[in-house]
């Protein structure tokens, strides 16, 4: 079958790759189109756009680019008309993806979501779009299926994929050999997360790295991208002492704890079990379109408080995410047992939550079979 796969962001970018990879095991004959990445890229999807000329964080940054998200939306459309796939998958990124499904439904093609829009949080009426244009909805979290029931819509739960990524990576180097490949000392290590997105980094680093001067028995190692250029992370490290990796789940199975920007990061970290302290800073305009907009729906916004319904690690937002409060939260998270415990005993339920490895497999079932609703 022909595969027109969509997905956004780097965190698309890894699952697709992993549901690639098992359609792959399942369809001899598969044959993918993709909007993502390097990892979909290797599974042996054809790029048409990569990810990092899609990804734009926030209401402002989205407006101000609106010209080169509704030429991608084209590009997309085209190379649609010209492959003539048999299924569409989109991975959340719903902004975009809801209208390529629209598109796609208009074109008689099957319309399947992967990961689905967080419209249980906020914009709780994209759900008649939903219904309209995607033949079959996948989930990744358990409550998801009792909110598109209660919206007389079928879902599958499939599970969470980050499972499987998570259970491979465990292969990899023990600790000396990561200590000595990244030129790394005894101290115990401090991971910084701060995003791919170049806005992210741009807000997050400067206050990140205010903390390196107040725990000198830690050393600090960044999480990089491999798309951003290594002058942006260099344009904000002042210590030469500050390393920079790019295999994140080395840097987590490691860490004894970890400084995270809001997104599927936060989710990663808990998966690890890393104490963390989740930051978000967007442009001011940005901010108050959100509050007017959301706020009144969402009491968290990362993944792990989200999914379990209650503040298990401290998020620190816009004016809050200051040099002040993030070195307050960050001594808890090293040197204070009942808060290192109590996020570890919240870890333990947040995983009991989102079931066991195999996800990407049982998706890939349903793409491939053709289950519908």
């Amino acid at each position: 079958m022909k595969y027109f796969i969509v997905a956004g962001e780097p965190s698309g970018d890894l699952l697709g790759s992993y549901l690639m990879k098992s359609i792959n095991k399942m369809d001899s004959n598969a044959d993918f189109h993709c909007l993502g990445g390097d990892m979909m890229e290797a599974q042996g999807g054809e790029i048409i756009k990569h990810y990092k000329e899609l990804a734009f964080m926030g209401f402002w940054e989205v407006a101000k680019n609106l010209r080169t998200i509704l030429k991608n939306l084209t590009i997309c459309k085209v190379d649609i008309l010209l492959y003539k796939p048999d299924v569409i998958v989109l991975i959340d990124y719903p902004g975009f993806n809801l209208r390529i499904a629209k598109f796609a439904k208009e074109q008689n093609i099957r319309v399947v979501y992967f990961v689905s829009p967080q419209i249980w949080a906020w914009k709780k009426n994209r759900i008649h779009k939903i219904k309209r244009d995607v033949d079959t909805m996948i989930t990744i979290l358990p409550f998801e299926t009792d909110f598109y029931e209660k919206n007389n819509y079928y879902a599958h739960y499939v599970g969470h994929p980050l499972l499987d990524v998570i259970h491979d990576a465990m292969k990899s180097d023990d600790w000396h050999t990561f200590k000595k490949k990244n030129k790394l000392d005894d101290r115990p290590v401090i991971a910084i997360l701060p995003g791919s997105r170049k806005q992210e980094l741009q807000k997050m680093l400067p206050i990140m790295l205010k903390m390196v001067k107040y725990f000198p028995e830690y050393q600090f190692v960044i999480s990089k991208v491999s798309w951003q250029p290594l002058s942006i992370y260099h344009s904000y490290i002042n210590d030469n002492t500050i390393t920079l990796v790019g295999d994140t789940y080395s840097l987590l199975r490691y860490a004894k704890a970890a400084i995270v920007t809001s997104g599927t990061a936060t989710l990663e970290t808990a998966l690890w079990k890393v104490p963390q302290v989740v930051c978000y800073r967007g442009s001011f305009l940005s901010y108050i379109i959100a509050k007017l907009v959301v706020g009144k729906h969402l009491k968290y916004i990362s993944l792990v408080n989200l999914i379990l319904d209650k503040q298990a690690v401290t998020e620190l937002i816009q004016g809050e995410c200051n040099p002040k409060k993030l070195r307050k939260e960050v001594i808890k998270i090293v040197s204070e047992p009942s808060t290192i415990e109590s996020m570890e005993c919240d870890y333990k339920q947040l995983i009991e939550i989102i079931g066991e490895t195999g996800a990407s497999d049982r998706a890939a079932k349903l793409i491939v079979n053709n289950e519908v609703r």
